[in-house]
């Protein structure tokens, strides 16, 4: 989860666009950039090529901001998410998301740590696979959550190198949302609906260096482990994921052959 500048950096609505301007620190003031969003409405729809969408691009590629930054990573700011509001309708301010979790044929977790070159909580450990839906027709579609479970399928793909036959959308178990906001540092953040989503299978991985610093399979107890060395601060874990865990993830681990009981596709849980 990981492209956003509190929240929004690529959003074009049908309200309007969001353009990005910096307020530069004042002589001998903080160092730390400021940022604020404008809106100015628009005429035609969600996915309107405007002047102001261009505006809004260019804004990625901000000196300021983006110049110490890894230009892959860079360029997937680009990418259109699914902006939506508080109970995820599509408009508002935040974004939609979602957290993947992967049990192998022993009942394992998969982990990941995000690489060095991740824009928001590089370095941190984190589910198998965190990331955003896009603003395209396959990936809008809301029935069942089947484009939110493509875009998974899509970013398992990207990021661990899972083929894409492994992963199919209808084999991954839908089971509830959480709405949550985090800061990374004084500029990146995430403030998003996160859909998450189940799988118990054994898949062939093959990680992008660039996204994944380091995987590996984890028990219940050394999952319970990890948890308190993040509260030592020995290791550092991404937010949603440490809300997850210390709420729903250990019920549903337990019961990981019966998770339909554990489905809430009405409420969105407020983190």
């Amino acid at each position: 989860m990981v492209r956003g500048v509190w929240a929004v950096l690529r959003m074009v609505s049908s309200e309007g666009a969001a353009v990005l301007k910096s307020n530069k620190p004042r002589a001998g003031g903080s160092a730390a950039l400021r940022l604020r969003f404008t809106y100015e409405p628009l005429t035609s729809g969600c996915r309107a090529i405007s002047s102001k969408a261009g505006a809004l691009r260019s804004a990625v590629r901000m000196p300021e901001i983006t110049d110490h930054l890894d230009e892959k990573q860079v360029r997937l700011l680009s990418e259109m998410c699914i902006v939506i509001d508080e109970n995820d309708s599509k408009i508002g301010l935040l974004h939609r998301a979602f957290s993947v979790f992967i049990f192998n044929s022993e009942e394992k977790l998969l982990l990941q740590q995000r690489s060095d070159a991740k824009i928001t909580f590089p370095g941190c450990f984190t589910n198998t696979c965190c990331s955003h839906p896009l603003h395209t027709d396959s990936e809008l579609e809301e029935k069942e959550a089947i484009g939110v479970r493509r875009a998974a399928q899509r970013r398992l793909q990207a990021e661990l190198g899972i083929p894409m036959e492994q992963v199919k959308p209808e084999e991954m178990t839908y089971l509830t949302r959480i709405h949550y906001k985090a800061q990374s540092d004084g500029v990146w953040g995430e403030h998003e609906i996160d859909y998450i989503l189940f799988m118990q299978k054994n898949v062939e991985l093959n990680p992008d260096p660039n996204e994944i610093k380091t995987h590996c399979y984890v028990s219940k107890e050394e999952m319970k482990e990890l948890l308190e060395k993040a509260k030592r601060k020995e290791v550092e874990i991404t937010p949603w994921f440490s809300l997850i865990a210390d709420t729903f993830l250990f019920k549903w681990w337990d019961d990981l052959q019966n998770l339909k009981k554990y489905m809430d596709h009405d409420n969105i849980h407020r983190m």
